[in-house]
């Protein structure tokens, strides 16, 4: 009897020591502390990294009781990517719903190789900016493709200088100083980057194109570039696309400094919005003898020395 009542009392005092433990974890860090700050939620963090980092910043008084709490009111899938403006006077249940209840900011992709006309469409869909005023302030080129975190009332003007303060990072001196030292401006750079990024589908391309588009320059040949005449013609309304799928022999006629199988020269900016991968290209191109290139129906790219070479891969890989 002894050893049963030795026994219960060990359990009984052991259960509440886990009820205290619980209970104390679920209080609020400091109840006179009402200052809030801003927390965020990183894409693709799991609840224990998020308890790690609320303990962190001082805002829970346990990860191991957040992560409980979690668990016990069944939102561990409904807590969202983002932004939240907490503070220590909250109780771990109050911070664990509200991380459930949307953020402050939104997460927005802008993926390579868009044009200005649609990073518009994709403000205007998910902050309500109206596509004509954002193209107002938007330079093509300089939109730089990325995940943001942009705050659902952002003006304009705020938008277009997250991007492009982002693009000034991206684009850092080391590779601003690789440019100089090919001779190219930085609006080169970034127009040459955009031709890349709509011409090369895969990554392993983007140097080798990089170089057969700065060995015709360099021998003063046109570029003879699909995406330039694209961009030109704009808006397709029947395909719903800003670049037409298949071109013909009038389009490749169109007038327009752009259009490179007019004119030898770069086009006067950018066609699109390219990627750190393409900048890269340009900066370090494969060197090759390469002149031409084509991209079969799977978006393998075919590369010739001669014109002679390219009818053939023409006659292998498009017909």
């Amino acid at each position: 009897m002894k050893k049963n009542l030795l026994a219960l009392v060990l359990f009984l005092t052991m259960a509440f020591g886990v009820f205290l433990y619980y209970k104390e974890g679920t209080l609020p860090v400091n109840n006179k502390n009402k200052t809030t700050k801003i927390f965020v939620i990183q894409r693709g963090e799991t609840v224990t990294e998020i308890a790690k980092n609320l303990e962190k910043e001082e805002l829970i008084r346990n990860k191991i009781v957040f992560y409980l709490v979690v668990k016990q009111l069944g939102i561990e899938s409904k807590i969202q990517a983002g932004d939240y403006r907490l503070s220590p006077v909250m109780n771990v249940y109050e911070i664990a719903k509200t991380l459930t209840k949307g953020t402050l900011d939104i997460w927005i992709t802008i993926v390579e190789g868009l044009r200005k006309e649609e990073i518009a469409q994709i403000f205007s869909r998910e902050l309500n900016i109206p596509e004509s005023e954002f193209l107002k302030y938007a330079q093509e080129g300089y939109l730089f493709p990325d995940t943001y975190l942009i705050p659902r009332e952002a003006s304009i003007g705020a938008v277009i200088s997250i991007l492009t303060k982002n693009f000034n990072k991206k684009y850092s001196q080391d590779l601003r100083n690789k440019a100089i030292g090919k001779g190219l401006t930085e609006k080169e750079v970034i127009t040459l980057a955009s031709l890349i990024e709509r011409e090369a589908k895969f990554a392993e391309d983007r140097p080798k194109v990089a170089g057969v588009l700065l060995n015709r320059l360099e021998l003063e040949m046109k570029l003879d570039i699909d995406a330039t005449v694209q961009y030109v013609l704009g808006y397709q309304s029947e395909e719903k696309t800003w670049w037409k799928k298949s071109l013909t022999f009038e389009d490749l006629g169109v007038d327009s400094l752009y259009n490179t199988y007019k004119n030898k020269d770069l086009p006067p900016g950018p066609i699109a919005n390219p990627g750190l991968a393409a900048i890269e290209a340009i900066l370090t191109p494969t060197q090759t003898d390469y002149l031409y290139y084509l991209s079969d129906k799977d978006g393998k790219m075919h590369y010739a020395e001669t014109f002679e070479g390219h009818n053939e891969n023409i006659r292998k890989y498009l017909r």
